[in-house]
């Protein structure tokens, strides 16, 4: 029983120097990644959760050090583990940010799918946040265009021997015409010396 109230005492003790040192490192994360040093920031937010794992700052704020270093699936794993450390009822801003960069993420690795499901949990957060709104517009756009069937190689070399024949074809119009045209001008030379003669 003592060993346990001992335990429970060093952890009671300790754990607001931990905050404290925990704290120290993420705001100097914040500073680098102010000045946009962000393998700094990365290094820092690294060091707070060593100290706190479960710290929501931190881990929000290495994904937003890992996406801007375009370490996207790394970010992505950050903005996961950010949503869930905090309760939606008490905290919804700061799980509809981490959504919305969650759905950053996916965007960019092309994974419209998850990036849709992101944004859409961001807005049930956050329902007059247009940017997230925007955002959940375009990778719906992009996951429609993706789902578009490519066009086969055999395609594309058909499409390409079409657009040659009527290149070449409109090449040939345009000389035609050309052609057409300096004989309609050497005509109208012609008789005009013709009028001129007669003038005479």
């Amino acid at each position: 029983m003592k060993r346990l109230i001992y335990t429970l005492l060093t952890v009671l003790l300790f754990s607001p120097l931990a905050a404290q040192e925990e704290n120290a490192d993420i705001r100097r994360g914040n500073r680098a990644y102010d000045r946009e040093d962000y393998a700094e920031a990365e290094v820092n937010y690294r060091r707070a959760l060593q100290k706190n794992p479960n710290s929501f700052a931190a881990t929000y704020n290495l994904g937003n050090a890992l996406l801007r270093q375009e370490k996207f699936d790394e970010a992505a794993k950050q903005y996961i583990r950010a949503t869930t450390q905090v309760n939606a009822k008490e905290e919804g801003q700061k799980l509809s940010k981490a959504y919305h960069n969650l759905g950053n993420s996916f965007f960019v690795l092309e994974q419209y799918d998850k990036a849709i499901e992101a944004y859409k949990q961001s807005l049930r957060l956050n329902p007059s946040d247009n940017e997230t709104r925007y955002n959940l517009v375009k990778a719906m756009q992009q996951q429609k265009q993706q789902q578009q069937p490519q066009p086969q190689p055999q395609q594309q070399q058909q499409q390409q021997d079409q657009m040659d024949q009527q290149t070449a074809e409109q090449l040939l119009q345009a000389l035609e015409q050309d052609e057409q045209d300096a004989q309609e001008k050497a005509q109208r030379k012609q008789n005009k010396r013709k009028e001129l003669e007669k003038n005479w």
